[in-house]
């Protein structure tokens, strides 16, 4: 289930409007529609916690795999932005093309091997080039 599914069904539950509900944490009608058309997610933990806390639900309940690494990596690169739409996008497709089950179980954990080693190479080499003063401040 999807956190904008999540949301409807939540909502619907409490027998609340859209209105009601973007009321009640401070967004919106079109950002609780878009949240539950799932064409957005929150943009800031905050926003999560809001709504955790008005449904009386855990954080963790509202958030999807996908949808966690996304926040975090809202959280470490900004909320907009091009590479939150690239990470976003290469979710969902590497989602889709696993559920699709057209693809040898053996061939999809060679796909995840070579993500998780793209990642920790780039790690590596960011790591290279980060200023020192930056990785001191980092360590406080």
């Amino acid at each position: 289930m999807t956190f904008g599914e999540r949301i409807r069904e939540l909502r619907t539950q409490k027998g609340l409007t859209q209105p009601q509900l973007a009321d009640s944490i401070g967004v919106s009608v079109r950002t609780v529609k878009s949240y539950e058309l799932g064409t957005s997610l929150p943009k800031t933990r905050e926003t999560y916690q809001k709504l955790a806390e008005f449904f009386d639900v855990n954080i963790n309940y509202l958030l999807a795999k996908d949808e966690q690494f996304i926040l975090d990596a809202g959280a470490t690169y900004g909320s907009r932005g091009k590479h939150k739409q690239q990470a976003h996008a290469l979710i969902a497709e590497v989602s889709g093309l696993f559920a699709g089950g057209g693809i040898a179980e053996e061939d999809m954990d060679e796909m995840m091997k070579a993500i998780q080693d793209a990642y920790w190479i780039a790690k590596e080499r960011n790591k290279k080039y980060t200023p020192k003063e930056y990785s001191d401040k980092k360590k406080e």
